[in-house]
């Protein structure tokens, strides 16, 4: 074992390049941006958002172009890789507005675990419900996995697609 504050460490002869200071951002992401550092599709991306901050940073998670939020950028891949594990149950908190009215048995069906029409599996999660009428509901998501489009598609599938999503 070897520090690499403490210790030379050497590597076919050559030392090992110094560890980079941490850098952590949380960045309030707008709408319209991809979470990603480069896009195959020129649509603007986090990275431009934080380009001027001396280190290269990397999205922990994904949030979609048309969806707003807190949004954490770090070079530290040890802190990413761990709060990204579904493993470590960390918990991600999403502000939804939909058409459709969503009830105590939508939270139940959340809470069981949901299989979609698409065949994606999704664990049990939160949802709760903060107001629900004709014109639609506000709710809390509470997810521990981040499937692709996950909210809108469990959402969706209880009769009450997305409108808004921070």
């Amino acid at each position: 074992r070897a520090d690499p504050d403490r210790d030379e460490i050497l590597v076919d002869g050559y030392p090992l390049a110094p560890r980079a200071e941490a850098v952590y951002i949380l960045l309030n992401k707008p709408r319209g941006y991809v979470s990603t550092l480069s896009d195959e599709r020129g649509r603007r991306t986090v990275a431009e958002l934080v380009a001027d901050c001396g280190s290269r940073v990397y999205p922990v998670g994904r949030l979609d172009l048309d969806s707003e939020g807190l949004l954490l950028l770090t070079n530290e891949g040890g802190l990413a890789h761990d709060l990204l594990s579904p493993r470590h149950h960390v918990d991600k908190v999403y502000y939804a507005r939909t058409d459709g009215t969503l009830d105590e048995e939508d939270s139940r069906a959340f809470a069981a675990g949901m299989t979609l029409g698409d065949g994606l599996v999704c664990q049990p999660a939160g949802l709760e419900v903060l107001s629900a009428g004709p014109a639609g509901s506000e709710v809390l998501v509470t997810l521990r996995e981040g499937k692709f489009h996950q909210v809108k598609r469990m959402l969706a599938a209880r009769g009450a697609p997305v409108r808004y999503l921070k």
